[in-house]
């Protein structure tokens, strides 16, 4: 069964390694083989990689959009996931579930648990502010 995705005018979407822009009004696409896919909104880009949380995020992106690298893309990874585990011991759990499913091949779950990552690195960021 096909995957259906609705964009909106001018969304963009990454399909494989490829990024296509909507045009200027709402379309549905059918995908009907197994490919990377993320949609805009999921999509984290080079300038939005300021922490090293979302740094991790997105060498996951890469891995899971550019299999032809891979092998550099987890070693970046790994990189940085043993200096976030330096600094924050308590992001192991989660870390650990991660390199599980990327482990398994499974970026895109990988880029879900990301997220819930970036979260908790915004909540700690928050708690130092306030001290």
């Amino acid at each position: 069964m096909p995957l259906r995705i609705s964009l909106k005018a001018g969304e963009r979407l990454i399909v494989g390694g490829a990024v296509l822009r909507n045009g200027q009004s709402r379309c549905d696409l059918l995908v009907e083989n197994d490919v990377p896919i993320l949609r805009g909104k999921e999509v984290i880009s080079l300038e939005e990689a300021t922490t090293p949380c979302r740094r991790i995020l997105f060498a996951i992106q890469l891995m899971y959009v550019d299999a032809d690298h891979n092998a550099e893309h987890q070693k970046l990874y790994w990189q940085l996931v043993r200096e976030v585990i330096e600094a924050s011991p308590s992001t192991t759990a989660l870390l650990t579930e991660m390199s599980e499913r990327i482990g398994a091949g499974e970026y895109y779950q990988a880029l879900k648990l990301g997220r819930k990552l970036i979260a908790y690195e915004e909540e700690l960021i928050s708690h130092a502010a306030h001290r």
